[in-house]
């Protein structure tokens, strides 16, 4: 079944019962994170040290979101550990956010609009890390290159649905990101798990595998 984007929302919303104090918390605790290695630039603290930091964290962090996402739609619970449990795997999640940064960058130097549609092929790397710990950061972008072949165009219209609160949280000053973001995450956990093959998908109420260290 083709689902839709206002089917992806629905069925984060409804998975997200109960469980948006704990995404709302991690997702604050993220952005607390990344905020305070901007300060320290912003500050004039060692300048460098600042986006360094946020290049070292960003990979664990993008990789726990997609976890505790994932594991809302299987399991319709996750706790704060499942978001930060992108530093069990901490090399491989480094690995991966260099790759997609340095390929994204790459090719938005020919022109913005490639760098969007590779931005949007590599979206699905973390989630196959999560459930396939055997594979390389390099191995699991290229699968996400093939899972996104003729899907991209619906991630953006899920992407795109998603406008009008985030211009709700623009009215908030920001503050209803906190839950937003997540709402935006789990959505796109719920779109990854509609990509996979019907006889790999994890049965109901499985998690997916806990993050191990090692490349």
């Amino acid at each position: 079944m083709n689902l839709k984007a206002k089917d992806f929302r629905n069925i984060a919303w409804s998975d997200l019962r109960g469980n948006w104090g704990s995404a709302a918390l991690f997702y604050f605790l993220m952005f607390l994170i990344l905020t305070a290695c901007s300060s320290v630039s912003a500050l004039g603290i060692v300048g460098f040290i600042g986006p360094i930091a946020a290049l070292i964290l960003g990979g664990p962090l993008a990789l726990g979101f997609c976890v505790f996402g994932i594991t809302v739609i299987r399991v319709k619970s996750a706790t704060i550990s499942d978001g930060f449990s992108g530093f069990r795997d901490f090399v491989r999640a480094f690995v991966a956010y260099l790759l997609i940064g340095i390929f994204t960058v790459l090719w938005s130097l020919l022109l913005i609009v490639p760098g969007i549609i590779k931005w949007y092929s590599y979206r699905m790397t973390y989630y196959i890390m999560a459930d396939h710990p055997e594979l390389s950061a390099n191995e699991a972008r290229k699968q996400s290159m093939e899972m996104m072949r003729g899907n991209k165009w619906r991630l953006f219209c899920l992407d795109f649905s998603f406008i009008g609160w985030l211009l709700l949280c623009g009215l908030t000053l920001g503050i209803l990101s906190f839950w937003i973001m997540p709402y935006m995450k789990t959505a796109e956990a719920a779109f990854y798990q509609s990509l996979l093959p019907a006889p790999e998908a994890p049965a109901d109420n499985a998690a997916p595998a806990a993050p191990t260290s090692g490349n």
